[in-house]
């Protein structure tokens, strides 16, 4: 039999001494069941209290799927929002190579915007963001391929934000976390909450604790659409059983049916609506996985996967960018853990 308790416990010591990472929390389960969960390393800097399921990481992109994405497709569900709405529907002078894009394209990332670039070199004032984006050059006709854009998400929360007459921050506690019970999640944590390290400020040389790693989430003060999520493991097992149990609680089956279909088939990357889609040589979920996964990652080392037919998930959250974001070395050890606890539960070798 498979112990995964041992295992994932054994995985995440190999990670830390490989140095893919200088903490961790880490869920393995299936539906709303949890085979096993582990933590390894202090929070929030070494020698301080040992990382548990309290603990808040910085979630970077994988907050495109914690915040916007959930409540588009709450909105898409309650029919306050169409998948066909336009980028000029919001923001009437939009420019015509961009006043057509729209919602499905921005939440499938075939908008044609580029992956990034630094709005606080462009700008001194935040309230500025929607026109610098919106001025920027595509990197591709819209509609044509995928190119996974920071820029295309933070616009599309923008319009949420426009349609709701509500902060993201405001829109995602009201209509995820708080109905999710994920109390303690959400934006900009309270100074007092035990969040991780992440990257040591430049200017200080002090780790930022509690403050978004993400240069174009912080210019934003904290609250973006590509960016700025803080969640403890507790939190994401909610989420995870939810999304594995095909919405149950949240969403309806269809509408999770719907935001999980691969809408780029043949290309570079597989893209749902809001959710990377496995089946491709370089996913970050590993070849050894069926192609129908889905789930998402931040580059502070954080990633959900489920396997929607059997309900199996796994949480990842780390550190990975403390104290510098050159270490490459948790992408083999993300997907070791995919395809062997994989292979485990599907031969049937389980022991909870």
């Amino acid at each position: 039999m498979f112990d995964f308790q041992s295992y994932l416990t054994s995985m995440l010591a190999e990670g830390k001494e490989a140095g893919a990472f200088p903490a961790a929390a880490a869920a393995i389960g299936v539906k709303d069941h949890v085979l096993s969960k582990a933590f390894i390393g202090e929070a929030p800097l070494p020698g301080d209290a040992p990382v548990d399921e309290h603990t808040r990481w910085d979630m970077a992109s994988l907050s495109k799927v914690l915040g916007p994405t959930m409540v588009a497709l709450k909105a898409i569900e309650d029919g306050t929002l169409s998948l066909d709405e336009r980028v000029g529907d919001f923001f009437p002078d939009a420019p015509e190579d961009k006043r057509d894009i729209t919602v499905f394209m921005l939440m499938t990332h075939t908008g044609g915007f580029t992956p990034s670039f630094r709005l606080d070199h462009l700008l001194t004032d935040p309230k500025d963001v929607v026109d610098c984006i919106l001025r920027y050059p595509l990197d591709e006709t819209p509609g044509t391929r995928p190119i996974y854009s920071c820029m295309g998400y933070i616009l599309f929360a923008k319009m949420l934000e426009k349609r709701f007459g509500k902060p993201l921050n405001e829109l995602a506690k009201e209509r995820v976390f708080g109905p999710l019970g994920m109390t303690e999640t959400g934006y900009c944590p309270d100074p007092s909450a035990q969040c991780a390290a992440t990257e040591v400020d430049p200017a200080s040389g002090r780790p930022w604790i509690g403050i978004v790693h993400d240069e174009n989430a912080r210019f934003q003060g904290g609250v973006s659409g590509n960016a700025g999520v803080f969640m403890p493991l507790c939190d994401g097992i909610r989420f995870a059983s939810m999304l594995a149990r095909g919405g149950e609680g949240f969403l309806k089956p269809e509408t999770l049916q719907k935001a999980i279909r691969n809408y780029t088939p043949g290309q570079d990357e597989h893209r749902g609506l809001g959710f990377h889609i496995a089946g491709t040589p370089d996913c970050f979920f590993s070849t050894g996985v069926p192609a129908h996964c889905f789930g998402h990652t931040g580059f502070t080392g954080t990633s959900l996967l489920v396997e929607p037919e059997t309900g199996f998930w796994v949480l990842l959250f780390t550190n990975r960018v403390y104290p510098t974001r050159e270490s490459a070395a948790l992408f083999p050890f993300r997907r070791k853990l995919h395809a062997e606890s994989w292979k485990a539960y599907k031969n049937g070798e389980i022991m909870a």
